[in-house]
């Protein structure tokens, strides 16, 4: 397993992104491919949130774990 390098703050939004970014309150686009990636966004940070961690912090080396 990975070691975590998400903060308990930064876990919460990500889960309340992923939640209003997933949910019926999501925003609509005309176009198909923003709804996508809007939805694809969301899975991510769902993901991130129960994971703790997160690629992009891996690949910066950041590592705000005790914020």
């Amino acid at each position: 397993m990975t070691n975590s390098n998400l903060g308990k703050l930064d876990r919460i939004l990500r889960f309340v992104l992923a939640f209003w970014w997933l949910g019926p309150l999501a925003p609509q686009f005309d176009a198909g491919w923003a709804n996508l990636a809007i939805a694809i966004v969301g899975w991510i940070a769902l993901i991130e949130s129960f994971l703790g961690w997160c690629w992009l912090h891996s690949a910066f080396h950041i590592d705000n774990k005790n914020q």
